[in-house]
């Protein structure tokens, strides 16, 4: 049995009816408990407990500091490719978008993973999108085995695998998978999903499983907010790390909370979430998930990554880029435009070669940042909060 079985069981529905019909006195007897089912979770989404979002926040930040310290970990994407068979209509890589495309080689990778290094980072995350002839398995075994001495901890964001492949992925040196559902609602799924492998919703949703059964100690989940309602999709993530925590509890579990941001193809979102439901959403998580990290991308602008660092954020990435070579201009010599997911000739004056004065390459990002700080001023302001930035915190000769 995996967690699809229990998904298809999941009162998704009658979930969020509890939630929207939820009174303070229901949020106050939830807040007064210790250990939290999906239910509770549900009443702490609720309208009603976004009323009493101090009470809500206290606890929060009371038990990130019992289970976690005054400690945030730091990391970085490294996008390896933005080539993509998949049509996802919120995604800036999607295949029918008009964008500049490019694949870096083993040794330009090498290169951005040593300009991370040199920022401070140990902990980064290779980032790409799903093309068998581009991003194939050997390519990404050689991308983590050359980073492997590089970089002590490195996770994969990248199309799901068989277990026998993870297995690899693990034995070359990567130790975390990262994998988003992106929607939780099987009907929408289907509409944004028109075309390539990422149309299979049952096997990506079990995609963590198959992570687990080879070997990976670290395990990141999470839904795109901005697609379905965020407390139907909150609900059905809550369900999802509950069923890891029990099954696969040898690995750290992360949620990451990621809200859609502009990109290529100019999708807009579905649904809105609102600073104060983010806000809420990671409280909520923290009080039903205590050693769960959870994980705030430069998605979300300055103030309120600031805001949220002491009521339970745990991770936190910084100075990131969303295109491939973004932090040394690698690859910027091999861009080709593609139409349709085919490559088609620009000519050369054309205004997608103008070179960019903030950006080493012109290679389309998967999305817009909002915080823009350098990893150095971000782990300044986590000092000055009173919080320890922490780079490194695994090394392979842990587990040699």
């Amino acid at each position: 049995m995996s967690f699809v079985d229990q998904f298809k069981r999941l009162p998704v529905a009658s979930l969020l009816e509890h939630s929207q019909h939820a009174t303070a006195a229901d949020v106050e007897s939830v807040l007064a408990k210790r250990d939290l089912g999906v239910s509770d979770f549900a009443v702490l989404t609720s309208p009603a407990a976004s009323d009493l979002l101090e009470p809500l926040c206290s606890r929060s930040r009371t038990l990130t500091r019992q289970r976690f310290g005054r400690v945030i970990r730091l990391f970085a994407p490294l996008y390896l490719s933005n080539e993509c068979i998949n049509n996802c209509s919120y995604c800036g890589f999607s295949r029918d978008n008009q964008i500049l495309r490019v694949t870096l080689s083993v040794d330009e990778v090498l290169r951005e993973g040593r300009a991370l290094k040199e920022q401070g980072f140990r902990n980064v995350l290779l980032v790409a999108g799903e093309h068998p002839r581009f991003v194939s398995n050997g390519y990404l075994l050689e991308c983590v085995r050359a980073l492997h001495n590089e970089l002590p901890s490195i996770s994969l964001e990248v199309g799901p695998m068989e277990t026998a492949d993870y297995d690899s992925m693990v034995q070359a040196g990567a130790d975390g998978l990262v994998v988003y559902q992106e929607t939780y609602d099987r009907e929408l799924y289907a509409q944004l999903h028109t075309a390539g492998p990422k149309r299979r919703f049952d096997w990506r949703l079990e995609t963590p499983e198959r992570a687990y059964a080879a070997g990976f100690r670290r395990l990141g989940i999470g839904a795109l907010y901005g697609l379905a309602d965020w407390r139907s999709e909150a609900i059905a993530v809550a369900a999802h790390a509950q069923y890891l925590l029990r099954n696969c509890w040898k690995a750290q579990l992360t949620i990451s909370l990621p809200r859609l941001r502009p990109c290529a193809g100019e999708f807009q979102p579905l649904t809105q979430m609102t600073d104060r439901e983010l806000v809420q959403l990671v409280c909520a998580f923290r009080l039903l998930l205590p050693d769960a990290g959870l994980v705030l991308s430069t998605r979300e602008p300055a103030h309120l990554r600031n805001g949220l660092i002491p009521l339970g954020i745990t991770l936190m990435s910084a100075g990131s880029h969303t295109e491939p070579g973004g932090y040394t201009g690698a690859g910027k010599d091999k861009l080709h435009y593609t139409q349709r997911g085919r490559m088609v000739e620009l000519a050369a004056g054309a205004s997608e070669w103008a070179a960019s004065p903030v950006r080493p390459t012109n290679a389309t990002g998967q999305f817009e940042i909002a915080d823009e700080r350098s990893p150095h001023e971000v782990a300044e302001l986590i000092r000055s909060l009173g919080y320890e930035p922490v780079w490194k915190d695994w090394d392979a000769v842990l587990t040699a």
